[in-house]
């Protein structure tokens, strides 16, 4: 067979290989295409079944296993006994938390004021009603109305605390309104000041209207009002009724406290405290700091009150039916300054309804309500300066709300001159706060005692003046730089 034959031959043989099924065999019973037997040979390895109960007894009865196993032990109680010590070291030597002092819906935030409800609102009543998430975006805590009562300006036979004046709604706007509020985490406060369009709010005579008060008191707080108002304070509360009044207030039903509230006019920051003492109200408007006053005068009436009274009893307030508009008190002075003021005293901050924008005695609420809308060229400029204000206004108001130091803090004067003045917020281990104000015509440099471990420097919360000092810059405090007209927050971390 030659080698051509031959090559035939093995192709073959392969091609036939390849069409034999994969499990098929051979004649000779070899296996093909890949088909393999495997033997698995039996396992004849011996298991390993471990020491028997006795083995393990004899083994660990031995000296090198007992010793071992009282090492670990005697070790195992020296770690648990170090580590109960350095807690209770780290517990001891720990700063302990100051209490939080009793606050009431009142201080937890600003109130607002609507002396004129119709002015404010076309439809009265039902009008506030649908304002109130507006308000709420203030983070306003409580609303003081009217007086929305039924009276004839200086007479004192048609007086009817209890009835609302239909021109301003009636009982169940004032109900619905309530329930709304209260949904909303805001309160109501009625003003009772019985004579107010006439010249004496107290008609002359206040000890006849004080049992119509008492009586209007209880009426008004039975019906979910959440506390009442009066104006010129000394007068009602020199009354023999007035003790009788106070103790409606002071019996506390329910999970709310209701509030009684009283503002004076005229008084020094002396009479001021006496007044606060004998009535008792809960929280109390003087006036005061007069922005008229120099720094220094301004720095010795806030010190005084705050030095012998609670701060929860204590309410700020410089416009209102008497001063009018916080923008018109001093026009020379801009709005934002007063805010910075009001909203870092230690106690509640009082605004009447058109403060938050810098409303002016000639301007009418309607800006409110058209601030959203685009403005014409004529009135860009003026909106633009409203929303300014009120974006400042809520800032405030919101550092205000979840700041310990300038919502319950200790207040410490620092600074004071013929046209400015300073003082640090402080509580505990929270963030401090420094507010300086500027409302002279000439820059000062404020030279702070460092009597409180005050840092090189702090961070701008709110400025007046962004330009000068810019928002979250640092600024140093041992040479405070303010400028004309200015005001500036700043913060620093509490360092231990």
């Amino acid at each position: 067979m030659n080698k051509e034959e031959e090559m035939k031959e093995v192709e073959l043989n392969e091609m036939d290989q390849e069409k034999q099924p994969m499990t098929g065999e051979t004649p000779t019973g070899t296996e093909k295409n890949g088909c393999v037997k495997v033997k698995v040979p039996e396992d004849t390895d011996v298991k390993f079944t471990g020491l028997s109960k006795e083995e393990l007894m004899k083994v660990a009865g031995t000296a090198g296993w007992v010793r071992t196993r009282w090492i670990l032990l005697v070790l195992f109680w020296l770690g648990w006994a170090g580590m109960l010590a350095g807690a209770i070291v780290i517990i001891v030597q720990a700063p302990r938390c100051k209490p939080i002092p009793e606050m009431n819906w009142w201080n937890e935030g600003p109130l607002y004021q609507i002396s004129n409800v119709n002015e404010f609102s076309d439809s009265g009543l039902k009008g506030i009603d649908e304002k109130l998430d507006y308000l709420n975006q203030l983070k306003v805590k409580g609303l003081i109305l009217g007086p929305i009562h039924t009276v004839q300006e200086d007479h004192e036979s048609t007086l009817e605390l209890t009835s609302i004046n239909p021109e301003f709604g009636s009982e169940s706007d004032l109900q619905t309104l309530l329930d709304r509020a209260h949904r909303k985490g805001m309160s109501i406060v009625l003003n009772l000041t019985p004579n107010y369009k006439g010249i004496s709010v107290w008609f002359n005579n206040a000890a006849t209207v004080a049992e119509q008060l008492k009586k209007a008191c209880m009426y008004w707080l039975d019906k979910g009002v959440d506390g009442i108002f009066v104006s010129d304070l000394k007068k009602i509360a020199n009354t023999e009724a007035w003790p009788s009044i106070q103790a409606i207030f002071n019996k506390t039903e329910g999970p709310k406290k209701p509030a009684l509230m009283g503002s004076v006019t005229g008084l020094s920051v002396d009479e001021a405290s006496l007044l606060l003492n004998r009535s008792g109200v809960n929280l109390f408007l003087t006036g005061l700091p007069d922005p008229r006053e120099t720094g220094i005068k301004q720095a010795n009436e806030i010190q005084k009150l705050y030095s012998n009274h609670l701060q929860t009893s204590l309410g700020w307030s410089l416009s209102g039916q008497g001063w009018g508009p916080l923008a018109s008190r001093t026009p020379s002075v801009p709005v934002r300054l007063y805010h910075t003021l009001l909203f870092t005293l230690p106690g509640t901050p009082v605004f009447s309804a058109g403060d938050e924008v810098g409303l002016k005695k000639d301007e009418k609420f309607e800006v409110l309500w058209d601030l959203e809308s685009q403005a014409d060229g004529a009135n860009a400029t003026e909106k633009e300066e409203h929303l300014s204000v009120r974006d400042f206004f809520k800032a405030l108001s919101d550092l205000k709300g979840k700041e310990r130091a300038l919502l319950h803090g200790e207040y410490v004067s620092i600074y004071s001159s013929p046209s400015s003045l300073a003082f640090l917020r402080l509580w505990d281990q929270s963030e401090r706060f420094i507010v300086a104000i500027n409302w002279g015509n000439e820059s000062v440099t404020m030279t702070v005692s460092n009597d409180q471990d005050l840092p090189a420097e702090a961070r701008v919360r709110a400025t007046t003046n962004a330009e000068s000092l810019p928002m979250d810059s640092m600024v140093s405090i041992q040479k405070l730089q303010l400028g004309p007209k200015q005001a500036v927050l700043l913060s620093y971390p509490f360092a231990g």
